[in-house]
């Protein structure tokens, strides 16, 4: 059996199948779709933030830190020479009682990020059809 199952429902959506979940795709308006749902590009850049969130996450919740008010925001920089992102950062809001001699151990928990260490050693791909 597959991790993940893909489907084709209607129009310009697609389906993933990962365990007992569907995710439901779809492309925006203006690439063919009815943009009634997240494209596949934004769960890719959502995976990346809810990853860095949960280290974000873990690391308070083992410190016995607080997290109301703690939110994180990723923003990109398109790369005009390989029409692709350049650059993606994560700006994590800490919450007014963070102490101050957290921070960077935060920033450090956070690069832990599972999804992330796979982009930047990044496995091979191989596609079939058969």
């Amino acid at each position: 059996m597959a991790l993940i199952e893909v489907g084709f429902p209607e129009g310009k959506k697609v389906s993933a199948k990962i365990k007992e979940f569907e995710i439901i795709t779809d492309q925006p308006v203006n690439e063919g779709g009815d943009g009634e749902t997240a494209s596949p590009f934004d769960l890719f850049l959502s995976s990346i933030a809810t990853c860095t969130g949960f280290y974000a996450l873990r690391f308070c919740e083992s410190k016995g830190i607080e997290m109301k008010g703690m939110k994180m925001e990723l923003d990109t920089e398109f790369d005009e020479k390989k029409g692709l992102i350049g650059k993606i950062s994560l700006n994590l809001t800490l919450p007014r009682n963070f102490p101050k001699k957290y921070e960077k151990a935060i920033v450090r928990s956070m690069n832990l990020c599972t999804v992330k260490k796979h982009i930047i050693n990044s496995p091979e791909f191989e596609i079939k059809a058969h």
